[in-house]
């Protein structure tokens, strides 16, 4: 069994070939990845950086990325404005989105966390204010954490999954890879 923690940069598809348009030049998994075999263990957005993990245990795939297992995914968000503690509290219970309730998710705010540059860099607007969560759910719908945040009227500048269950990207830089 192979599992493998990737550091997936920004702007990079969480598959191993674009099947989108034709003369497509998107960087893919392939770009860094170079093992046979392995598929990724649910979704990690073109948008998003961070934690991805590759399998070739379909059964542990599964496990991993399936929401009645109820993995712990944390994320390290920015976000546009300055949270109060109504807004981390709404997080924090759950918030109603358009496909329903969400799970709580434990939220907290944080120091900006020291990462990696974004290429692109995030916009900067020196009249809006932007702050940083640690935000951890147990389900994984699409967009999750970008609708949870807007809807509490913090919109997502920037999002880094940092952890799935016990795997994190602890040591891990940007664009690299290491065996579990």
């Amino acid at each position: 069994m192979t599992l493998i923690l990737f550091n997936k940069p920004f702007g990079v598809l969480s598959q191993f070939t674009d099947k989108g348009t034709e003369g497509s030049t998107r960087p893919t998994l392939s770009s860094y990845v170079n093992v046979p075999k392995v598929y990724p263990a649910g979704r990690l957005d073109r948008d998003s950086e961070g934690l991805l993990l590759l399998t070739d245990d379909g059964r542990l795939q599964a496990r991993i990325a399936h929401p009645k297992f109820k993995k712990p995914k944390t994320y390290l968000v920015q976000v546009e404005g300055t949270p109060t503690g109504a807004q981390v509290d709404a997080l924090r219970t759950g918030v109603t989105l358009k496909d329903g309730p969400t799970r709580p998710a434990k939220c907290q705010t944080i120091d900006p966390p020291a990462l990696w540059e974004r290429d692109p860099p995030v916009r900067f607007r020196k009249s809006v204010p932007d702050a940083w969560l640690r935000l951890t759910i147990t389900e994984g719908r699409n967009r999750q954490v970008r609708r949870m945040t807007a809807h509490v009227g913090l919109p997502c500048l920037r999002l880094v999954r940092w952890s799935i269950g016990e795997w994190s990207l602890d040591g891990l830089g940007l664009g690299d890879w290491r065996d579990a």
